[in-house]
């Protein structure tokens, strides 16, 4: 078998950033280069039926190799990297047997690793660390993933004595941004249950996420020279300050941990004339997910209130909990921490930060938690991977595989 690292270190050579602003499925042509070699090694594997269809999904099916009917299981990862940082020439670095003291990122920026800051690293003593050189993300969320998939794929494929059911097997495009799944055909992908390995350090599985909404404002000004701008001026830039200084200082996602919501402004650009920003919201629970709406929609018609009709809001949910969906169907999650265990590996079960594809699978009929793929500090050019951890996600899969079978 190729080693991991080699199908790692490949996967993160493409440049797979998606596009929030593009209207196309997926958002980028770029990600359909990786797609294809995906499809490509498949295809070299033996598996016959992987295809990739027009939407940018890749799906594989490994048949059954035993008479007992057991369920189809999938497992799921996203090509994409954040738009949040560059995403173009990677070029990783490898530190094996780590010391625990401060990596150089980058001998010109000065720029380090130190576990001062990031204490996690501390854990990993011993190992083999994946870095970026400084100047892009390294791509961990979620080529870690594919390549934890493709090589358990390969062993299922390279070692016919391993008894399992039926394994399906998707990549999709277009997560970081939302859109990972709009597209996905459940009936065609043909899982029962499912599993994005889609997580952060080892051990971490996840079935609760945030209810996610979006919200993008427009605020029309009028720029009128500065000189005589007195009781004429409307500042765009100005009421979009006094707008975001109205949302809860305390609800930003640096304030905030564990189960606790934020507003999070993540763009904001224009002039005197004309201004756009937008935000994410989130919380775990529905209901103060609701009230984080109601109080922005609030705020926007006060202020046009305060300045004459300025500011347009549009704001639409993206994904919801996927805890009551998995609920009733726990054993996905016995299974995955059954197999945690036996790799030789605490679980942490916590809530995800964030969401993943599963969280819209499971409200499609699909339960569908997320299993840890071992990267840490992902969208930044902090982001980094213990090779150990991404080794032992590939474990987990297999043993979660074994698990349905017995």
């Amino acid at each position: 078998m190729e080693k991991i690292l080699d199908k790692f270190l490949r996967y993160v050579s493409f440049d797979t950033a998606s596009d929030p602003e593009s209207k196309t499925q997926p958002s980028t042509s770029k990600q359909l280069a990786l797609l294809q070699v995906l499809l490509a090694e498949l295809h070299q594997m033996g598996i016959k039926d992987a295809h990739l269809d027009s939407y940018g999904y890749v799906m594989a099916t490994i048949p059954s190799n035993i008479e007992k009917e057991v369920p189809a299981i999938g497992f799921i990862a996203h090509v994409d990297t954040s738009p949040d940082a560059p995403g173009k020439d990677v070029h990783p670095q490898i530190f094996p047997n780590y010391d625990g003291k401060p990596i150089l990122l980058n001998k010109d920026k000065e720029l380090y690793l130190n576990p001062s800051e990031f204490p996690e690293l501390l854990s990993y003593k011993g190992q083999t660390i994946i870095t970026t050189d400084g100047t892009t993300l390294l791509g961990a969320d979620d080529k870690a993933g594919v390549a934890a998939i493709m090589s358990a794929a390969e062993y299922l494929m390279e070692h016919p004595e391993f008894k399992h059911g039926p394994v399906m097997i998707a990549f999709t495009p277009d997560e970081e941004i939302g859109r990972g799944v709009e597209k996905f055909d459940v009936e065609k992908f043909g899982a029962q249950y499912a599993y994005t390995i889609d997580g952060g350090q080892i051990g971490e599985m996840e079935y609760e996420n945030f209810n996610a909404a979006m919200a993008r404002i427009h605020i029309q000004g009028r720029n009128i020279h500065p000189g005589y701008a007195k009781n004429k001026m409307i500042n765009a830039l100005i009421i979009g300050t006094e707008l975001n200084n109205m949302l809860p200082v305390d609800q930003r996602p640096e304030f905030t941990d564990n189960y606790e919501g934020f507003f999070h402004i993540t763009s904001i650009r224009g002039n005197v004339e004309e201004a756009e920003m937008i935000y994410i919201i989130r919380d775990h629970d529905f209901d103060k997910f609701e009230q984080k709406k109601k109080l922005m929609l609030e705020i926007t018609e006060f202020l046009n209130m305060k300045y004459g009709t300025c500011i347009t809001l549009e704001m639409k949910d993206q994904y919801y909990n996927m805890r009551k969906q998995i609920e009733p169907h726990m054993h996905v999650v016995e299974k995955a921490v059954q197999a945690i265990k036996e790799a030789g590996i605490k679980p942490i079960v916590h809530p995800i930060r964030g969401g993943t594809d599963g969280a819209q699978l499971s409200y499609r009929g699909l339960p569908c938690p997320n299993i840890f793929a071992g990267g840490h500090n992902f969208h930044g050019k902090m982001e980094y991977l213990p090779l150990e951890s991404m080794e032992k996600a590939s474990e987990v899969i297999l043993r979660i595989i074994a698990g349905y079978a017995a």
